[in-house]
């Protein structure tokens, strides 16, 4: 043999041992999704455990399955044609903020309505499809966005996410149960970020599950019930095993479509979102120094999000933020693949019940809370100093887009909403509640705008600024940002004041002696402090 066939490329690997941090991982994340999943079908919208394991989660396991394989590829292609080794795959998986809209948005309403949840779950799958159509629509404009938008801009409004809807809930729930969260924590970041080594290279994140799980047993022992979990729960769980393939739902997909009104609401502007967002995600692996295509990105979610939708999964496929925290950990091409293959298994089979009964879910979330850090680290270190400002204010949004779902959770499980306790009460205590509507409406977009104005103010360019706020002030106008719903005439006074900042700042741009921009100094685009225990 020889030694050229003995040895292979280092860029051509499909496996490497930092793969197995990335793939715990990343596999907890996924199986904590499909566990909030099964629980919001099977106790909120009261669906049949046969249609819940026997039809939606075979759909959403095999669609799981296509997009991270599908990464895995991309990821092998991008190795081999740049001949690099730290190539590291992007990350699927269901969209977690939508997997709540779609729940409570759509098909709640549609299952007060009708009394019938096999009707709410064609509303969602209708739901998928008309969004899936603006994935593939919007995968040929992407690029274009990315060209003319600012780094901080995208991974500001991007950092907004992280802080709050993909970190907050993970953080409280870690301090709900801290002996349990913050012992798995602290496993973590010793391994993650201060190079700790466990015996025998096991992966940090499957040593803070493992150890996470031995608590949550042993609490029971003394009769404390840390985790949640019984041996009652185990049983139950079992009675859910067997074999069950995908079936095509087309014909529930275009009987959805009956409640279209309800749909078009929430579907449009929420594919906007994902397009946005996995723009963002796309530029964030690009800043950690993985350019994947942005077409071919977005309209592979559209297309595999399709196939899911078509075979009775309800819930869109999305690229997952966090590139960073993943590579940094250790994780390059193969780990995408094994978690599409671990998923496809748990769903196919339906183990997912087991694992809930066996797994305390406060022990996988440090994980997540993990790569909520290295994101907002990220729009920091991957951007001039001088856009620092522009970074926060791209955050914002996202900041009073949270408030406001608090908020509105709060006033919800007591019966009531804020129109009926009343703005001036509301303010009275310093809840500004209209002011979070407005400025959180269409949040990720709205970061974007805000970002890229800030800038090119910084920068001097202030056409360019004036631009993006004559951009701005359309999109409030039809309601794409700063307000509930797409219309004409949304939000008039927003938009109003947007125009007049576009006004103001391309006369400025014009006919003001403006100084010039101080030299931004470093860039900041080091290598991540995080790095994994070899």
């Amino acid at each position: 043999m020889s030694n050229q066939a003995a040895t292979a490329k280092p860029m051509e690997r499909w496996w490497v041992p930092g793969d197995w941090n990335a793939f715990f991982g990343f596999g907890t994340n996924i199986l904590v999704n499909i566990l909030v999943l099964t629980g919001l079908l099977r106790f909120v919208l009261k669906m049949p455990d046969s249609l819940v394991f026997g039809r939606i989660l075979p759909a959403t396991g095999l669609m799981l399955f296509l997009s991270t394989v599908y990464y895995a590829w991309l990821g092998y292609r991008l190795a081999k044609r740049t001949g690099r080794s730290d190539v590291c795959a992007l990350r699927s998986g269901i969209s977690v903020p939508h997997m709540f809209v779609v729940t409570f948005v759509v098909m709640l309403p549609i299952l007060a309505k009708t009394n019938d949840p096999v009707q709410a779950w064609e509303a969602g799958l209708t739901w998928v499809f008309v969004q899936s159509f603006v994935l593939m629509a919007g995968g040929f404009i992407a690029p274009v966005i990315r060209r003319i938008t600012p780094r901080a801009a995208l991974l500001g409004s991007l950092a907004g996410i992280s802080i709050t809807f993909n970190s907050m809930r993970p953080r409280l729930q870690i301090f709900e149960t801290p002996l349990i969260g913050l012992v798995c924590l602290a496993i973590i970041l010793a391994n993650w970020f201060g190079g700790v080594r466990y015996y025998g290279g096991v992966p940090g994140g499957l040593v803070a599950i493992a150890a996470g799980t031995v608590i949550a047993w042993g609490s029971n022992l003394f009769g404390l019930g840390y985790g949640g979990l019984s041996v009652a729960q185990i049983g139950d769980a079992v009675s859910h095993f067997g074999f069950s393939f995908p079936i095509p739902a087309f014909g529930h997909v275009f009987h959805g479509f009956q409640y279209v009104g309800v749909i078009l609401v929430t579907a449009i502007p929420f594919g906007i979102y994902d397009l946005v967002e996995a723009m963002d995600n796309v530029e964030s692996a690009a800043a950690a120094g993985d350019p994947f295509p942005t077409t071919q990105v977005l309209t592979a979610d559209g297309v595999i999000s399709l196939i899911g939708c078509m075979l009775g999964n309800p819930f869109i496929n999305a690229v997952y933020i966090g590139h960073p925290g993943w590579k940094a950990m250790g994780g390059r091409i193969g780990y995408s693949a094994a978690t599409g293959v671990m998923v496809l298994v748990l769903t196919w089979l339906g183990i997912v019940a087991l694992a809930s009964s066996l797994i305390p879910v406060v022990a996988i979330l440090p994980i997540l809370l993990y790569i909520g850090m290295l994101i907002g680290s990220q729009a920091f270190q991957e951007s001039p100093k001088a856009h620092a400002p522009a970074i926060i204010l791209a955050m914002i949004p996202q900041i009073a887009a949270w408030g406001k779902t608090m908020i509105d959770g709060a006033l919800g499980a007591a019966g009531t909403n804020a129109a009926a306790v009343g703005m001036a009460k509301l303010g009275a205590v310093g809840i500004l509640y209209n002011g979070l509507g407005t400025l959180g409406g269409g949040a990720t977009l709205a970061g974007i705008i805000l970002g890229a104005v800030t800038v090119f103010i910084i920068d001097r360019q202030l056409e360019k600024a004036a631009a993006f706020a004559l951009a701005g002030s359309l999109l409030t106008f039809f309601g794409f940002i700063h307000g509930e719903e797409i219309g004409v005439g949304k939000s008039p006074i927003v938009a109003l004041g947007y125009f007049g900042v576009a006004a103001m700042l391309f006369g400025f741009a014009r006919y003001a002696h403006i100084a010039p921009a101080a030299p931004q100094g470093e860039h900041g685009h080091g290598e991540l402090a995080a790095q994994p225990a070899e």
